[in-house]
């Protein structure tokens, strides 16, 4: 106590007497000139006030030092006291995030008996790792994350243990990057959180219901049935939106929109859309069945928004082929339903309409280039040749763009090649084709509606007219304003689609021989020799390629294969494991072959032959990437599973790319997909 000297404000302080003493001298002084006698008296009393001041200051200095040391532990034990009883949790911890002090609410909040003694703040609030520490002194860092229902904000302060203690310059240069600790300041945020979910659970979601197809439904059936039929539905659309306390209001005869607060919607998903399937069961007539569609647009700041979000719905779920819901947000899509077979639509209008539309779109470009999917297969190519038909009729420039020939393609290009004049340049790469691109070039994308699967996506952004032709059910990606766009999952193939459209475009238009083999060739591929999805269109549109010439033998024999392929298949076929009983999986190993994926496409239809097989999925590894060809017949909607995995196609026919992954590994890939669908009851 005795070595201890008092520093700061507080010495200077008690100096001051002595300090003074200076002055009363110098007053002295001027007084022994006025008057000896009164500047010798007043010398008596400036030495007993020195000798005062020292006395006092060299002996009340360990009184003063008690004093302020006695102060100093009651406002350290006041500070410590209020710090600990404080209502905010906080944590004081070292660099490694183990905790030095802490207060009693924080202990509260987040310690059990067996971390109270000693623990790591991660222990206890997993969200605060290292890595979210602060880097750097007097930083904050803000970690938001909930506990046991209860929501939190932390903000975490560095502290250098240098800039707080009074050191000298030696012992500061002693410190090391870890003499710092962090401060935990714990703000409990659950009722804000809750404020906030309360006021997104009570706004509005827009919704749109569409009944696929009431005319063709109710049309043979009797009128006085037909008003029942149609009372009965709408009271069930009723009902259900009863239940969310919706409002409906019904627009057309098959068309209404409803309005429901959000916080319902996770019951809609939770039931899957029930609606669906009680409307699917209305009992119309023989092998007759009404569904419907919806589209909910949420998660956007204005109705307005979220009633445009709710068209864009609908409008993708009309056009995956109905009997779906669609949810969609500014972030991304989410699928119910799709699980039945489209039912083909026997009028021809929209195709007319389409033709006509194409027709002017053709007269209008200087150029036509014709581009499909990567990898083209023969519908791909033979819808090309379809609507090259139609732009050489018309007099215009077409070209058709293949990047890579495939083995199974060969011998179609080929055929086509020995047609067509050399200077025609009918089929063109990548590359060449992004070099004739014009403002005035007509694009037209056939057998494909994701931009990112064509053969050339970087055509696509160049394109200032772009026309999309596709028989495959819609995802969530999508062309951006196409000028035509035709697009109809029922089909059973995109060469159908252009043979109907060949039908109206024109009367001077006129296929030659060898395009309708190419033509009919796409529709034998897709439909699996007439065996997947084909319709009453389908042999129509069969029919009038016929008509122009097409010759089932020569088809024929563009579709032998070699003898390689043919142990391929077999060697895969064997190998084939079942799952659940009823998968079929099989690994292709096709490496030596020209086209692994076309390989597994043909072992994926050719396993759908053994009884007792809901559904076959054939992964092959090429270029880097597992492709599955995933086959049904009516018992699976392989489109919905292969839309889990990032990919799409139809009910009885999808596929699916995975990258960094093996065979075996996209195997289980599948397994794993299966077996979730199956718990949740989607299989």
């Amino acid at each position: 106590m005795d070595k201890k000297k008092i520093q700061g404000t507080l010495r200077s302080y008690l100096r001051w007497p002595l300090m003074l003493s200076p002055l009363l001298i110098a007053m002295n002084f001027h007084v022994y000139t006025w008057n000896i006698k009164a500047g010798t008296l007043m010398t008596c009393y400036i030495l007993l006030y020195i000798a005062i001041s020292f006395l006092l200051y060299f002996l009340k200095r360990k009184a003063i030092w008690r004093d302020m040391v006695q102060y100093a532990i009651c406002f350290n034990h006041t500070v410590n006291r209020l710090a600990s009883e404080l209502d905010l949790p906080i944590a004081i911890t070292d660099w490694t995030g183990t905790c030095l002090w802490c207060n009693w609410e924080f202990t509260r909040a987040f310690c059990t008996e067996e971390t109270r003694r000693k623990f790591t703040i991660t222990s206890v609030i997993p969200s605060l790792t290292t890595e979210v520490f602060p880097k750097t002194t007097g930083e904050h860092a803000e970690i938001h994350f909930h506990i046991d229902g209860c929501y939190y904000k932390s903000v975490i302060q560095k502290v250098n243990m240098v800039d707080t203690a009074q050191v000298s310059e030696e012992s500061a240069s002693s410190f090391t990057p870890s003499d710092h600790f962090y401060v935990f300041y714990m703000h409990d945020e659950t009722e804000i959180v809750r404020y906030i979910k309360e006021n997104n659970d009570q706004r509005l979601d827009v919704g749109l219901l569409y009944i696929d197809n009431y005319d063709e439904s109710l049309e043979p059936v009797d009128e006085v049935r037909r008003s029942l039929l149609s009372a009965l539905i709408d009271r069930k659309i009723n009902k259900y939106m009863l239940k969310i306390d919706a409002i409906t209001k019904k627009l057309e005869k098959d068309k209404y929109i409803f309005l429901f607060q959000h916080k319902y919607l996770t019951t809609l998903k939770n039931d899957k859309f029930s609606l669906l399937d009680e409307v699917r069961n209305v009992n119309v007539g023989e092998d007759v069945n009404i569904t419907i569609s919806m589209g909910i647009g949420t998660q956007a700041e204005t109705l307005i928004k979220r009633q445009e979000y709710s068209r864009s719905a609908i409008d993708l779920a009309l056009a995956r082929g109905g009997d779906q819901v669609v949810i969609k947000n500014k972030d991304n899509l989410l699928y119910f339903g799709g699980k039945s077979i489209q039912q083909e639509k026997n009028t021809r209008v929209k195709a007319r309409v389409k033709a006509h539309a194409l027709r002017e779109s053709i007269e209008a470009a200087e150029q036509i280039i014709i581009m499909g999917h990567q990898l083209p297969d023969v519908d791909a190519v033979g819808s090309a040749i379809g609507i090259y038909r139609i732009a050489t009729a018309l007099g215009k420039k077409a070209h058709i763009v293949v990047n890579k020939v495939t083995s199974s393609l060969k011998p179609i290009l080929t055929m086509l090649e020995q047609h067509v004049d050399e200077e025609d340049d009918l089929f063109i790469n990548g590359e060449t084709a992004r070099g004739r691109m014009t403002a005035s070039t007509l694009l037209v994308v056939v057998d494909v509606n994701h931009p990112s699967y064509t053969d050339e996506p970087g055509l696509v952004n160049m394109a200032s007219s772009l026309v999309v032709l596709d028989h495959h059910r819609q995802a969530g990606e999508s062309f951006l304003n196409p000028t035509l766009s035709y697009v109809e999952p029922f089909a059973s193939s995109t060469c159908e689609m252009v043979a109907e459209i060949l039908q109206y475009v024109g009367d001077e238009i006129r296929l030659k021989a060898y395009e309708a083999d190419a033509m009919y060739s796409g529709i034998m591929v897709d439909t699996n020799n007439f065996m997947n999805k084909p319709g009453v269109r389908t042999f129509e549109a069969v029919a009038f390629l016929r008509r122009s010439g097409a010759d089932v033998t020569r088809v024929r024999k563009l579709f032998r294969t070699d003898l390689v392929e043919y142990k391929v298949k077999a060697e895969a076929i064997q190998n084939t494991e079942i799952f659940m009983n009823c998968y079929a999986i099989a690994l292709c190993n096709a490496n030596q072959c020209e086209s692994p994926t076309i390989i597994g496409a043909k072992i994926a239809n050719e396993l759908l032959d053994i009884d007792g097989i809901k559904a076959t999925f054939v992964l092959t590894e090429y270029e880097g990437k597992i492709y599955i060809s995933a086959r049904s017949i009516d018992e699976l909607n392989v489109q919905v599973v292969m839309e889990k995995l990032g990919g799409g196609g139809h009910i009885t026919c999808a596929g699916a790319q995975l990258e960094d992954c093996t065979l075996s590994e996209g195997s289980e890939i599948i397994r794993r997909t299966l077996t979730k669908m199956k718990e949740e009851g989607d299989l």
